[in-house]
């Protein structure tokens, strides 16, 4: 792969400590590359971070196509940067373009690109704890036109920001409201796919629930408003029993990356994993009579983010005794451990910049 390589003359100043931000600083570098029909992919470039000009009517702006990924970059204990799962990653930008009409891009390429950019800008990934280096790519349909119909013309980019935890509470627990008046995501729709407009269509719910003292939103079903989906911008999961019980997959829940790790967690421990419907009042009968102790979401920004209490149709049930539950607790020490441990990658999971 060609890549160009344009140093910016006006560095920033680096922040020391990006603790209580997610997404307030980025890097001095990003990578972008272009697509028309004829050329397929080309002009592959590492620039100053900056604005960049699209047209008008581009169909980004007016039709949707636009859709994004995010993933991180740790320090680890021995000084090395490392990416974790970034192939994982690529493929679902990959199952998201394919959904919106958009042109794949090549795995490999993008991950030099990625590891070139890193490597760049490296010294703004955090050194505390808790903190990381989050990757964002993205893809915007560029073309000027009216017509409603894929664009020929795209960019992708990808750039990064030094970033603390995603919600105020950090690892504590948080308060959720369960909605059955919005719906994150339709069946048959494009939830399955990272497209800005299911982010879009969420904001409202999740401003409401704020608002009324909540941190985010249980989501519901389109369908029936009954089987729970996902949580915020997360999957969610819960312990019922003896058995961990997360949602199945669908075209109107992510495949989270995180909820893959952590599933395969759970499984190498033994634990009693299901992958099934569950509704909302099994849901909060189970919280009430105990039968649920643990519950909590699960995502790349937040990595694992333990649930306390729901709100639903005005009664709020707290989960077991409002604090982190021993599953959430080692998931949430594990994830974070291989995230930053030094040593071999039993997993394979992990991608080092030079």
């Amino acid at each position: 792969m060609t890549l160009a390589i344009t140093r910016t003359t006006a560095p920033k100043p680096i922040p020391q400590d990006v603790s209580g931000t997610f997404g307030a600083y980025f890097t001095d570098h990003m990578f972008l590359m272009d697509y028309d029909e004829e050329r397929g992919w080309h002009d592959r470039r590492i620039v100053p971070f900056g604005p960049i000009s699209i047209h008008p009517c581009c169909s980004a702006i007016q039709y949707g196509q636009s859709i994004f990924d995010g993933h991180k970059a740790y320090r680890c204990e021995d000084g090395v940067i490392r990416l974790f799962r970034p192939h994982a990653h690529l493929e679902r930008i990959n199952k998201s373009t394919a959904r919106l009409c958009m042109p794949a891009v090549d795995p490999q390429d993008v991950l030099e690109a990625m590891v070139a950019l890193v490597g760049l800008d490296r010294d703004w990934v955090p050194q505390r704890p808790g903190q990381a280096l989050y990757i964002r790519e993205t893809m915007i349909g560029t073309e000027g036109f009216m017509a409603v119909r894929p664009a020929k013309q795209y960019t992708f980019m990808i750039f990064l920001s030094p970033v603390g935890a995603y919600y105020a509470e950090g690892a504590d627990p948080v308060k959720i409201l369960v909605s059955d008046t919005y719906v994150r995501a339709a069946r048959g729709g494009i939830g399955a796919a990272k497209a800005a407009a299911n982010y879009g269509a969420s904001l409202l719910a999740s401003e409401e629930a704020k608002a009324q003292g909540h941190t985010q939103v249980l989501w519901l079903d389109s369908t029936h408003r009954r089987f729970i989906e996902e949580v915020g911008t997360m999957n969610v999961m819960l312990r019922i029993g003896d058995e961990i019980v997360t949602p199945p997959l669908s075209d109107s829940i992510l495949p989270g990356v995180t909820r893959f790790t952590a599933l395969d967690l759970l499984r190498h421990w033994g634990e009693r994993v299901s992958e099934r419907d569950i509704a909302i009042d099994e849901l909060i009968a189970g919280i009430e009579d105990g039968s649920v102790s643990e519950m909590w979401g699960i995502g790349t920004a937040a990595v694992v983010s333990p649930i306390g209490a729901l709100t639903y149709r005005g009664k709020t049930v707290t989960v077991a005794d409002g604090k982190t539950g021993p599953t959430t607790a080692k998931l949430y020490r594990e994830i974070t451990t291989l995230h930053t441990q030094a040593g071999r990658d039993h997993h394979g999971w992990r991608i080092d910049v030079p």
